[in-house]
């Protein structure tokens, strides 16, 4: 069984009832099927239960301040059947571009600024993954490299030794389960050997202001 504090992962079983799932589905009823990722405003979903209750659950690790500052919907199924390599998530959703010392580069995704922030910043964040779908190992679960969280700002030439010495775990679930794990532990994803369809909205988290001016994307 892994754990947040030592392994950079940790699984909450059952977390999202029936009810929850279905109230998280009313969201995103109208989202079309073709793409693998929706970049999600996070003031959609504000006053959502199931939401309310993951978001106490980053502020177990991150404290009181902690808050939703960016959230994607994957869909993955027989027709959107992609695969991603080992890597870290490394970039923040911010309102507007400022140039402050340690952020950078930048790029836009779906009309919003990101930029890559200092480590600092990325190890004191939580990402939570709710699934709304059954994820076996057939089905492409997210595959991390157990204390690869530790290792900081992994350079591309060596997360393949990284996660030989750190091995790998699938992280599988059933629906309603939820997957946290520190945001810049090394990940992957392969594509569906027997592909069904496979929902996650993953919310990012975070107790910290940013510095020199920034605004994250999600503040009101």
């Amino acid at each position: 069984m892994l754990r947040l504090t030592n392994d950079g992962a940790e699984l909450a079983i059952g977390a999202c009832s029936p009810d929850d799932l279905r109230q998280i589905e009313t969201v995103f009823t109208h989202l079309p099927v073709t793409n693998a990722g929706f970049r999600i405003g996070v003031e959609r979903l504000v006053n959502i239960r199931p939401i309310e209750s993951t978001s106490k659950m980053a502020a177990s690790h991150l404290g009181t301040n902690a808050r939703a500052v960016r959230a994607i919907l994957f869909d993955k199924h027989g027709a959107n059947n992609w695969a991603l390599g080992w890597h870290q998530d490394r970039t923040i959703a911010v309102k507007e571009r400022k140039e402050v010392t340690g952020f950078g580069p930048w790029t836009m995704k779906a009309g919003t600024h990101h930029v890559a922030p200092p480590m600092w910043l990325l190890s004191k964040m939580v990402t939570v993954r709710i699934h709304l779908d059954a994820v076996d190992s057939d089905n492409a679960p997210l595959l991390v490299a157990p204390g690869s969280h530790r290792s900081g700002l992994v350079a591309e030439r060596d997360i393949e030794s990284i996660v030989a010495e750190c091995g790998q775990h699938a992280c599988l679930a059933n629906a309603g389960d939820v997957w946290l794990y520190a945001t810049p532990i090394l990940h992957a994803s392969a594509r569906a050997a027997r592909p069904r369809r496979r929902r996650v909205l993953q919310i990012d988290y975070s107790a910290d202001k940013l510095p020199g001016g920034l605004e994250w994307a999600a503040d009101a």
